[in-house]
């Protein structure tokens, strides 16, 4: 048997008096601490496979487990580390953040409730895009989700950490209309109007009475969500849109300048994403194919994987969404204002109700396609990302991407990069995709990102969200007031986890009992 990654302030004969708790409370079956268990709970596509290492996992199947769970972590100072699915690869995976950490593996609470008239469906953390998906169309139900680029993880993990899908429900954290949550004693509270005993709009309105503590418990560690509301879009009636490639790199300003208005006056009410061609290409072919020269790609080896496959430097796909007649004007003004910018290439598409739908996340379709991009430079594949927010202005948004542009040749690296768009800003999303049978390239990954990071926070991005090994990191660069914020954030950490057993690190946020842990 491998040496137990202990955690701070453990040794073996307390680990096994907790695992024995855990095995009287949750049963056998539920309790998983072999040295398969522990690997099947590392991240695969660690940078480096020494950290983030679990003691083992528990699996409960009700709140009532979850509660239980709870009261023995804190009965032993042991951390948990909640997932849902585990599957937010290129960010932490299922692995926790401190070593020794017991993985609070929630995939097997898989209920579903769904209210057709208001569209609400009521989730367990367990449910993934496809079950959803399955549901929607075993019950005949007029509804679509808001699916990310890769749509085997969890619902409701997905809009915890702010991620993003393609229609006009795209950013899936403002969808949340009330949470269930098992607070770090183990009390259960429901958020919002879930908190009015029988209320009918728990669903609905997203408020409540008094301080609205959704949004509290996105991103942090501060309670384990066991039941969420969520609002999913009603099937529109047709769909029209267009795919648009464009030539040169420096057509990234017109494209932002003339998209984002669109998106703002809300003739697009989607989320679109501007990639680049290896976002594209990544997926159909691997680089042995063009090149075995080491270093970024060159732009003659770019230009022959662009003409292969016909795609531009830039690609984006605008829909719209809704009543027929009003798609059409809309697609008017649409076509005219990316006619006007002279792209390479446009490729209508539409559907009507009825029809047969494209597979794709304009359709809310779940997919998992795009991960073939950890492929392109063989052996066992990974990535992270690095996704600073920045302003929705074109001048801005390329000159981001020429700094960024220029390190990812700095450092030997293949740039992918895409900008998606909010209402009013735009998440520079910069993949780092990498072999880890490459122990050299390995060893650029950690201080490329940090180059990166240094880069955006002297612009004033910050990132939306990051890999376990750079919460730290990331949470310091939100520095106004002297860090301000994060005293905030661990003041409430403390009053709400008092003895510090809940996802001890989590976006930069350390109980008191273990702040000597920050930045380890």
């Amino acid at each position: 048997m491998e040496e137990l990654p202990l955690p701070p302030g453990f040794d073996a004969a307390k680990v096994q008096q907790a695992m024995r708790a855990f095995v009287s409370a949750l049963g056998q079956d539920k309790v998983f601490l072999e040295d398969e268990d522990r690997i099947a709970y590392h991240d695969k596509f660690a940078i480096d496979d020494t950290h983030h290492l679990p003691l083992g996992a528990v699996a409960p199947t009700t709140v009532e487990e979850v509660q239980a769970a709870v009261k023995i972590a804190n009965q032993y100072l042991l951390p948990l580390w909640p997932i849902s699915r585990g599957k937010n690869l290129g960010y932490g995976g299922n692995a926790p953040l401190l070593s020794g950490s017991v993985v609070l593996d929630l995939s097997r609470m898989k209920k579903i409730e769904f209210d057709p008239e208001s569209g609400v469906v009521t989730l367990e953390p367990g449910v993934g895009f496809y079950d959803l998906y399955d549901y929607l169309k075993q019950h005949d139900l007029p509804f679509w989700l808001s699916t990310p680029g890769n749509s085997w993880g969890s619902v409701i993990g997905n809009a915890l950490d702010r991620g993003v899908g393609y229609t006009p429900y795209g950013e899936n954290t403002k969808n949340i209309c009330g949470l269930e949550v098992v607070l770090p004693t183990g009390e259960v509270v429901r958020t919002g109007m879930g908190a009015f005993p029988k209320a009918p709009t728990w669903g609905v309105y997203p408020f409540g009475f008094g301080p609205g503590w959704d949004q509290m418990f996105v991103q942090s560690n501060f309670g384990i969500v066991t039941k969420a509301n969520m609002w999913l879009m009603p099937e529109p009636e047709s769909l029209m849109g267009m795919d648009v490639e464009f030539d040169k790199p420096e057509d990234l300003k017109a494209m932002v300048d003339t998209i984002g208005p669109l998106r703002r006056e809300r003739v697009l009410t989607q989320s679109p994403s501007i990639g680049n061609w290896l976002r594209a290409a990544a997926v159909v072919t691997r680089r042995n194919e063009w090149t075995d020269k080491p270093g970024a790609l060159s732009d003659d080896v770019i230009d022959a994987i662009r003409k292969k496959f016909n795609i531009g430097w830039w690609g984006v796909s605008l829909r719209l969404y809704g009543r027929e007649e009003i798609n059409k004007a809309a697609y008017k003004v649409l076509e005219k204002a990316m006619n006007d910018i002279k792209p390479m290439l446009i490729k209508p598409t539409s559907w009507v109700k009825g029809q047969p739908k494209e597979h794709s996340g304009w359709t809310g379709t779940p997919m998992t396609f795009p991960m073939q991009n950890v492929n392109w430079y063989g052996g066992r594949g990974g990535h992270i990302g690095f996704s600073p927010i920045i302003p929705q202005d074109g001048t801005k948004a390329l000159e981001q991407f020429n700094r960024t542009y220029s390190r990812y040749k700095e450092y030997g690296m293949d740039y992918q990069g895409s900008f998606a768009f909010g209402e009013r800003h735009l998440i520079n999303v910069n993949a780092m995709i990498f072999d880890k049978d490459d122990a050299e390239k390995m060893k650029r990954i950690d201080p490329f990102f940090r180059a990166l990071v240094k880069d955006a926070e002297e612009m004033g991005y910050g990132e939306y969200r990051t890999h376990l090994d750079y919460m730290d990191l990331v949470a310091k660069t939100y520095s106004w007031g002297g860090g301000a914020l994060n005293r905030l954030n661990e003041k409430v950490k403390d009053a709400l986890d008092p003895n510090g057993i809940l996802a001890p690190g989590k976006s930069g946020i350390w109980p008191n009992r273990l702040r000597k842990e920050r930045g380890q």
